[in-house]
């Protein structure tokens, strides 16, 4: 199978599909899909970006009863981005079936306000272990009718520490479940763990050999101490419109980030310790352009899901080799050329050797490029302008938009994204532009009524 006109499909889920303009199927789509719709279990491997997230909504959508108000399937992920990022991929296929109820579940949002959500049960319930956990120990989240448990990430949920959460609430399901298990890499402990969970699943593998050629990777031997002037040479070299910058530890990110802004860069820092809508505004920022670089661990930035990421450069070489190929597979997508940049210690030799036997070919190494003084960061394209009402408000893209070309007079081409979230809008402007835009939009109103605009970029 190629296309998803060639499954077993209600009529909602296929109105659905057209109207995202979905029709060719990913690998891990045909690979997967098929035994989903059978009602198999099916442990996974793809990477971030192959269509996954689409594979197991179709198959939760499909046995959903909408007319039944009991919560039918859960979703587990190891983050908040994640888990916003699915729940609002379900919401998109199921926009054909009346009623159905998408409920997030995550740390990071007083508890009181998700049990005040559940006086009316969900369909669909998306979350991170501990909060449903949390959950499910107040009594408030019933899983007797549930009919598909999804562990989506399940080698970072592991890695995070997770597994005692998770078997905690896997134990609290009906025995005579669907399991589907998706992860980007699938070591011992994650084919332990299905053994646990799962009933004879369906192995699925997909290799990305054919991604890999697009991505231009490369090596820099950087003591420790340089490496700090190295990242910010290789950023003014390459001056790339966007670029994740991977740290392992906490403390890295932080030290990385606040380097790179005292040198002029539009960075952000991503890490666990930022409030929920601290998060959110920072990915908005980072999506539609407003900041060039990011810095981020592993675990924060699970769940990215960036379109045309320019570059990848990884400041700490990943622990593992499976880590340092998800994070470079990254960039490259959709017939993009994308680059990774690695920077290397000698200390590090072993491990770049275990990259190089695990691709089949032999690393490029170069020297870290020397560049004159003169040459200094770039701006951001965009900032991002926040509005102060969303879904809740009946605000539509249109309708930020209509305001924005219309009212304030701005040309089109000066309106880049715009994200509705149920209290928030954000938009992206371009930045020679972005003063006249909050001028405008406060003195003017969207919809007839007038809401509080502000910057939240620099």
């Amino acid at each position: 199978m190629s296309t998803f006109d060639e499954l077993q499909l209600i009529e909602p889920l296929r109105r659905a599909l057209k109207e995202a303009e979905y029709t060719e199927m990913t690998p891990v789509q045909a690979a997967s899909l098929p035994s989903i719709l059978s009602s198999r279990d099916v442990i996974a491997q793809a990477k971030t970006g192959s269509g996954k997230t689409a594979a197991f909504a179709l198959g939760l959508l499909s046995t959903l009863d909408a007319a039944k108000v009991e919560l039918q399937s859960l979703v587990l992920c190891p983050t908040r981005e994640l888990a916003d990022q699915v729940s609002r991929e379900i919401r998109r296929l199921a926009c054909f079936i009346p009623n159905v109820k998408v409920s997030t579940f995550c740390g990071g949002v007083p508890a009181r306000i998700h049990l005040a959500s559940l006086t009316h049960q969900p369909h669909i319930v998306v979350g991170t272990p501990g909060r449903i956990l949390d959950l499910l120990r107040k009594n408030a989240l019933p899983l007797q009718a549930l009919k598909v448990l999804v562990l989506d990430e399940a080698d970072r949920m592991l890695d995070m520490g997770f597994a005692d959460d998770i078997l905690d609430i896997v134990e609290r399901t009906p025995k005579q479940r669907q399991t589907l298990l998706f992860s980007a890499t699938i070591p011992d402990p994650i084919r332990e763990f299905s053994r646990q969970l799962q009933r004879k699943p369906v192995d699925v593998t997909v290799e990305s050999h054919g991604d890999e050629v697009l991505i231009d990777q490369v090596f820099f031997n950087v003591e420790p101490d340089a490496k700090l002037d190295a990242l910010a040479s290789l950023l003014l070299k390459n001056r790339p419109e966007s670029a994740i910058v991977f740290c392992n530890m906490r403390d890295g990110v932080r030290t990385v980030a606040e380097e790179l802004s005292h040198r002029g860069f539009s960075v952000l820092a991503l890490h666990g310790e930022l409030e929920q809508r601290e998060r959110e505004e920072m990915l908005v920022r980072f999506a539609n352009r407003s900041s060039n670089v990011l810095i981020a661990t592993d675990v924060a930035a699970r769940g990215l899901d960036i379109k045309e990421l320019a570059m990848v450069i990884n400041y700490d070489l990943a622990s593992d080799v499976d880590t340092h190929l998800h994070r470079i597979g990254r960039t490259g997508r959709a017939g993009s050329r994308g680059i990774a940049l690695t920077l290397c210690a000698l200390r590090d030799v072993q491990r770049t050797n275990q990259i190089a036997e695990k691709q089949g070919k032999t690393l490029q190494w170069q020297k870290i490029p020397v560049v004159p003084a003169a040459v200094t960061p770039s701006f951001a394209p965009f900032i991002t302008l926040a509005i102060d009402a969303g879904k809740q408000d009946k605000l539509r893209p249109g309708d930020v938009l209509g305001a924005l070309t219309g009212d304030a007079g701005l040309p089109g081409t000066a309106v880049g994204k715009i994200d509705v979230y149920p209290t928030r809008t954000y938009v992206a402007i371009t930045r020679e532009l972005g003063e006249q835009a909050i001028k405008r939009l406060r003195a003017g109103k969207i919809k007839g009524k007038t809401f509080r605009i502000r910057k939240i970029s620099r």
